[in-house]
């Protein structure tokens, strides 16, 4: 394997040997389910989709944990703000983030587990980190637990600080603590929180701090020690270094690689639900094909900041050309398929271009620089009636690998049942065929008109050189 990664923790790009032969860990942070998720949460779930896709491509066995966070003070203060349950203000924000895993053709996660899911385990590590004196339950009667920073030495190392520099944690009140930036393992349970958001423990009822949450489940599913560890990179500090810290304190040799995605951003700033600058996924997919979209968070590369904002002409003319990039993609193997092109075998100049950026730190814009290099050498050679069958095959690979191949879920066509689906087609076709004689009379009114009516039944109309096409709108 070649496969070569920027690891986080030792700030290089490092050659890839996974833990196990023929089998890759991946654990990254999910959501905590406070809110609808916007764009600049499931870029990290495009980013991993595609790793994951490279790998298993290339031939290994992909485990993938994603947690969701479906207990911490934000869902606590915002269901109590909307008057209902707070796991039930949780589960509704979890269905919409696995509609959005949906909605952009992300495969869903070998595993997630829930944080309630998992107390009995985050108790036993406290026990485990109390034990070895890197923690200590608050002495002022409060029931909270805190990691003892001070206690060790390597702690700051994946985010390149030093304990004196830092700044107090932020993830509970200053009492009880030994030093303003021990941070939270277990927190004491107030009167003013519902009974039912809180566990017994031998040092009183509470609930888990958010890093121990994390530490726990991926210990329990991929074992002390995994291959890769992800997430944004604003959860490089303080999360994934706390994370290390309890994990690494314990005695575990946790990831092996760490990595981190930059950045959505709106009009020069963090795409963030505090800051109420976000895109939210069912949106934005709304406005633009959800397969471009998809498009227009993985083609910069994973380490680069992307800026959206729908006020911005640029933006906007981002995502235009994003669908127009879709476009092209799909009018060659489009073609092919109409002329009977059998698919030969992905190789030649533009495989190797493909599979050299993916192996250099998931260089998706050089990447994607062959990808429609093969699709204008397709075009070219369907006009010369040369040799198509080798390109044909190598730009559905590539397209399979990103994850926006026309003909694989969620994208390809589908119909409500086998029985209706050729009657759905001639439907449409006959719908398309008055649309292209309307435009053909330049009746432009009756030609709006029937593209209207297709779009409120839910289909999306593509006009191309070779006539209109159509498919499924994905809400």
């Amino acid at each position: 394997m070649s496969l070569r990664l920027y690891n986080t923790a030792t700030r290089a790009v490092e050659d890839f040997v996974p833990l196990v032969p023929g089998k890759v860990s991946i654990y990254h942070c999910g959501l905590t389910v406070q809110a609808s998720p916007h764009l600049g949460h499931i870029r990290k779930e495009v980013v991993f989709d595609v790793l994951r896709r490279w790998l298993a491509f290339q031939g290994y066995e992909v485990t993938v944990v994603a947690n969701v966070t479906d207990i911490d003070d934000k869902i606590l203060a915002k269901s109590a703000a909307a008057g209902v349950e707070w796991w039930a203000h949780a589960y509704r924000y979890e269905r919409e983030l696995h509609d959005a895993y949906a909605a952009l053709g992300c495969l869903p996660p070998t595993y997630e587990p829930r944080a309630t899911g998992h107390i009995p385990e985050m108790i036993s590590l406290i026990e485990i980190l109390l034990e070895r004196g890197h923690a200590y339950v608050a002495e002022d009667g409060s029931g909270d637990v805190y990691f003892d920073v001070r206690s060790w030495p390597r702690y700051g190392e994946l985010s390149g600080q030093k304990v004196d520099d830092m700044a107090p944690a932020e993830d509970a009140d200053p009492r009880g603590k030994r030093d303003p930036r021990d941070f939270a393992l277990w927190k004491g349970h107030k009167e003013t929180e519902p009974e039912t958001a809180s566990w017994p423990t031998p040092w009183g009822r509470g609930r888990p701090g958010w890093h121990l949450e994390c530490s726990a489940m991926s210990g329990k599913y991929l074992g002390d020690t995994f291959d890769i560890h992800g997430g944004g990179i604003d959860l490089r500090f303080p999360h994934h270094e706390n994370e290390l810290a309890q994990s690494a304190g314990a005695g575990h040799g946790f990831a092996k690689v760490w990595m981190h995605n930059a950045w959505v951003t709106m009009a020069g700033e963090k795409m963030s639900k505090s800051l109420g600058n976000t895109a939210l996924v069912s949106e934005v997919t709304k406005a633009f094909d959800p397969r471009a979209v998809r498009f227009f968070l993985l083609a910069p590369h994973y380490r680069s900041q992307i800026e959206f904002s729908p006020a911005d002409e640029t933006t906007r003319g981002s995502l235009a050309e994003a669908e127009k990039g879709i476009e092209r993609i799909d009018s060659f193997l489009n073609s092919a398929r109409e002329l009977g092109v059998a698919a030969g075998e992905a190789g030649g100049p533009h495989w190797e271009a493909f599979a050299a950026a993916m192996d250099d730190d998931l260089a998706t814009p050089a990447a994607v620089a062959a990808l429609f290099d093969a699709v204008r050498a397709g075009n070219r050679a369907i006009t010369g009636h040369g040799e198509v069958s080798d390109l044909y095959a190598t730009v559905t690979a590539m397209t399979r690998i990103l994850g926006i191949n026309p003909d694989e879920a969620p994208w390809a066509q589908t119909s409500s049942g086998d029985d209706l689906g050729p009657v759905v087609d001639r439907l449409v076709a006959t719908l398309l065929e008055q649309r292209a004689e309307a435009r053909a009379a330049k009746d432009w009114g009756r030609a709006d008109a029937i593209r209207d009516t297709l779009s409120e039944a839910g289909l999306s109309i593509t006009d191309t050189p070779e006539g209109a096409r159509w498919s499924l709108e994905k809400k």
